[in-house]
């Protein structure tokens, strides 16, 4: 359906105070910057900010969206033969070879982790969507493989990904703090991701394999 005059006009304001708002947190950090702040700078009532945020956290991590179920939609969307792991694994492969902003690889984004490391909500919040995706991805992978709810199983092969994720992340955002360049630094982390691959197991690797449709 074509999208209406007042929805657009709503998604254009939402737009706005959450680009005006990075803006701020960038310039001020995280802490220094209040939810008046982002009203007065962008021209609305705090109130209108509230409808659209209801939460600092939110204004900042509004780029996440989709974030949260990202390994999840990975797993269900794994090619015929290929397991779990390995479809995130090829997944996050492209991103960094690619030199994706979705994975940090960009300029600026030293000041973006800056900015989170600065902050503990900002590292709190941080922690609670990590953790949203490990449920995300367990649920998924309970769902693609049948498993029982009392199996354990679909929970450490999630706490695995996620780590493998998480690691890759980890190293990008500590590369680009220092300045390092995006292509130095995807190169870099494909190595790292042959070695995270080798400490994987075969259970983990092989589990959930995908049958021929």
């Amino acid at each position: 359906m074509a999208e209406g005059l007042r929805e657009r006009k709503k998604r254009e304001t939402r737009q706005r105070i959450s680009d005006i708002a990075t803006g701020l947190f960038l310039e001020r950090g995280f802490m220094a910057v209040t939810m008046a702040d982002v009203a007065e700078a962008a021209d609305v009532s705090v109130n209108t900010v509230y409808n659209y945020f209801p939460a600092k956290e939110d204004l900042f991590f509004d780029r996440s969206t989709g974030v949260a179920d990202r390994l999840a939609r990975w797993v269900r969307g794994r090619d015929p033969g290929e397991s779990a792991a390995r479809a995130v694994l090829r997944e996050l492969r492209e991103e960094v070879e690619a030199v994706s902003p979705r994975v940090g690889l960009m300029e600026g984004y030293d000041r973006f982790m800056r900015v989170i490391h600065e902050a503990p909500p900002l590292r709190s919040r941080l922690w609670s969507l990590q953790q949203e995706v490990q449920d995300n991805l367990e649920a998924a992978l309970r769902e693609e493989t049948g498993a029982a709810d009392g199996d354990p199983l679909p929970g450490l092969i999630a706490g695995q990904i996620c780590w493998a994720h998480q690691t890759v992340f980890a190293a990008i955002g500590r590369e680009m703090l220092t300045g390092r360049k995006p292509a130095e630094v995807s190169r870099e982390v494909l190595v790292l991701m042959d070695d995270i691959e080798d400490l994987l197991s075969e259970t983990v690797l092989n589990y959930a394999v995908r049958g021929a449709e």
